[in-house]
């Protein structure tokens, strides 16, 4: 990581759209109002609550009992969940080196604010498990476990996203990067993520020869994960075909996460990862 970039997501900060209680104080305000030393508002006391806050200036005044409110300082979940299997080595550079440097500066943004930072590839929890970090001093250490990660975990996305949802409950943001190339579909993955009740963005991954690829005459397909093989004549018909179905793979995929409460992005490789972070992830509300 440049050290442009990391001036650049150092001015950042993730930001989630939906309610949670950490286990400790961090350094962002919460909605949720607390006891810290900010005030925030009063409320009407009512029998129970804890008579230290009682606002008794106010008391002498009105003759009411008024509770004071204080803004309270919340520590952030964040895991960055991206997919490692045979297809992400696909393109120049690999989806899945693209995969590493957005899971990377979405941790920094989330480090440098103390957030709470997970990594995890889809798959390789057993031979890497993901990384639980906080504090900018932990960029090394995130750093190093990415660069350990190779596109060879090739699990289904259900029993991916399956293995995470089981170690990881705790609420707040996820991100899951991946190119959604599963035989079995990413309906019940998605849906998984979904239960989890967190803040969920999907980040679909594809590289421009993907988009528009460029081949002719007679090919012999082999499928990177499986194995499986296919023979087919390229022709300007079949192109044309490719891409319609491509373009109602991806509305698809954003119709499902949109009805679903999750944030869709789908992008390529050919895109600067510093212009997806700073721009279209800002536009998008995951960071400001």
């Amino acid at each position: 990581m440049s050290p442009h970039l990391l001036a650049q997501l150092e001015r950042l900060e993730l930001v989630t759209r939906k309610m949670f209680r950490g286990q400790m104080k961090g350094e962002r305000r919460s909605r949720r109002k607390g006891q810290s030393v900010e005030f925030a508002d009063f409320r009407n006391y009512v029998p129970g609550d804890d008579l230290r806050f009682i606002d008794w200036n106010l008391y002498a005044r009105l003759e009411k009992l008024f509770l004071k409110i204080f803004v309270e300082e919340e520590d952030l979940h964040f895991y960055a969940l991206f997919d490692a299997s045979g297809s992400m080595e696909f393109g120049d550079p690999t989806k899945l080196y693209y995969a590493k440097q957005l899971a990377a500066s979405l941790g920094f943004v989330g480090l440098c604010r103390a957030d709470r930072v997970k990594v995890e590839a889809l798959g390789a929890s057993r031979r890497f498990p993901g990384l639980a970090l906080r504090g900018r001093h932990s960029l090394p250490r995130l750093l190093e476990y990415l660069d350990k990660v190779e596109a060879n975990q090739n699990v289904s996305l259900e029993q991916g996203v399956k293995d995470f949802c089981l170690r990881n409950t705790g609420k707040g943001i996820l991100v899951l990067i991946t190119d959604l190339m599963d035989k079995a579909g990413y309906e019940s993955a998605l849906r998984m993520l979904v239960a989890q009740q967190m803040d969920v963005f999907v980040i679909h991954l594809l590289s421009p020869e993907e988009m528009d690829p460029d081949v002719t005459g007679d090919l012999r397909l082999v499928d990177c994960e499986d194995q499986d093989t296919a023979e087919v004549t390229i022709s300007r018909p079949l192109l044309e075909r490719y891409r319609r179905t491509l373009a109602s793979f991806i509305q698809q995929a954003r119709e499902f996460c949109t009805r679903r409460g999750m944030v869709y992005v789908a992008t390529t490789t050919e895109k600067p990862v510093e212009d997806l972070v700073s721009n279209y992830l800002r536009e998008r509300g995951l960071v400001r």
